[in-house]
């Protein structure tokens, strides 16, 4: 009786100090809020950016490095990057424009940059995405670019092509595949999702449903959604599933025998349970994101940069156009070819390398490249942000989804929704 007294009371004196502690973390907060809303009146006054992805990327990496535990650097990550939407928002709304519907992980990864305090405009295509931007309509945009497993996304590449917008931050996440229904696994007849969540979940698919009809649809979310729908009863969108030219399945029966594939946000945002969670059969799926805005970051030291060339059709051109990077050292991560549609058989490449266009020998590179390509653009510089696997631990509400290569289901290399 005596040990649960002392401890009930100590119980109280440490819930005693957490108190005390909120109360000087809220007075400390809203000293940070204010010296944000004076640096946005200078910003106003300059006709600078509110948002400047290099110094929010240098606030996040000094907080996570000054932690001495027990928070990892992943979770003070996380908790500074909805500090600093909240202090954004003093200074001005934030609209951003994403690949959506709500509850994708292109929202996820969308609000991993700009926080729950921006204001969030889902587009239908990644093409609304660009034209959005462009016209004003929202100051950023974010779009997939690239999944480690399905390849790149190609109606990105297609825009930039068109497109004066620059990359300015880049996000990346990791795609995990949960199965939601309010039935059990025996109960399943039917599962809805995109058709490259079934092409990456195909083995388990096999092996537990097999017997399961599946549904093809626009969105994992508008899958989860539909769930939801029939579950308590409600018509679906005629118009939101298919199944390749064959006549809509019925959603007649719905409830427990229904099934979806989609992000954890989705079952979040419509109500319906994760029933199996990790189906993917591949662990080691990453989703890039890009952050589109009208000019790229400021060097940092520790860059990354896209351009995207094409160059004259003779033997070895490739080799000497790559060379102006490798004989300066400097590290291409990822390089992309697609056809160019105004020229046979020409075609333009995509390239991110290491650096940034105001560096010395990058400037010197793309200068000498310039010099010996049909053309030469840069889509942007940003400053490096941690890979996926930094910041696993984050506590993050979702993961991306695959990427296809249509552009419609935005989570797979068409949709990174």
């Amino acid at each position: 009786m005596q040990a649960d007294e002392n401890s009930a009371a100590r119980v109280e004196e440490l819930r005693g100090e957490i108190d005390a502690t909120d109360r000087q973390l809220v007075e400390l907060l809203n000293r940070r809020a204010s010296l944000a809303a004076a640096v946005g009146q200078v910003k106003r006054d300059a006709g600078q950016a509110v948002y400047r992805p290099e110094r929010e990327e240098q606030v996040l990496a000094q907080a996570a490095a000054r932690s001495g535990g027990p928070l990892g650097a992943a979770a003070i990550r996380a908790i500074f990057s909805e500090v600093i939407s909240a202090c954004r928002s003093l200074e001005r709304d934030v609209r951003v424009g994403y690949l959506g519907p709500p509850g994708t992980f292109t929202h996820e990864a969308t609000l991993r940059k700009f926080g729950a305090s921006a204001t969030m405009v889902a587009c239908g295509t990644i093409e609304e995405v660009f034209r959005e931007a462009e016209r004003g309509n929202v100051e950023y945009g974010v779009i997939p670019v690239e999944n480690s497993t399905a390849g790149s996304v190609v109606p990105t590449l297609e825009a930039f092509l068109e497109s004066s917008l620059q990359v300015c931050a880049e996000i990346e996440l990791p795609i995990v595949h949960n199965l939601f229904s309010r039935g059990q696994l025996s109960e399943i007849r039917r599962v809805y999702s995109h058709p490259q969540s079934f092409a990456q979940c195909r083995r388990w698919l096999a092996e537990h449903l097999p017997q399961a009809e599946q549904v093809t649809v626009a969105s994992n979310s508008l899958a989860v959604k539909i769930v939801a729908a029939n579950d308590v009863g409600e018509a679906a969108p005629s118009d939101s599933h298919k199944r390749g030219d064959a006549a809509p399945a019925s959603l007649e029966t719905g409830g427990r025998g229904d099934g979806a594939i989609g992000p954890e946000a989705a079952g979040r945002l419509y109500g319906v349970p994760i029933l199996v969670s990790h189906i993917e059969d591949s662990t080691v799926n990453v989703t890039r994101f890009l952050v589109l805005g009208r000019e790229r970051s400021a060097r940092t030291g520790r860059d990354k940069s896209a351009i995207v060339f094409s160059i004259k059709n003779r033997p070895g051109a490739l080799r000497d156009a790559l060379d102006v990077f490798a004989s300066r050292g400097i590290d291409l991560t990822w390089i992309e070819s697609r056809p160019l549609k105004r020229d046979l058989w020409q075609y333009a490449f995509f390239v991110d390398l290491v650096g940034h266009p105001d560096d010395a020998t990058v400037g010197e590179a793309l200068r000498e490249l310039e010099a010996e390509a049909v053309f030469l653009k840069v889509l942007g510089a940003w400053p490096m942000a941690p890979q996926a696997g930094q910041v696993a631990s984050a506590g993050r509400a979702g993961a991306p989804e695959p990427l296809g290569s249509m552009g419609r289901e935005h989570d797979g290399v068409s949709e990174a929704k």
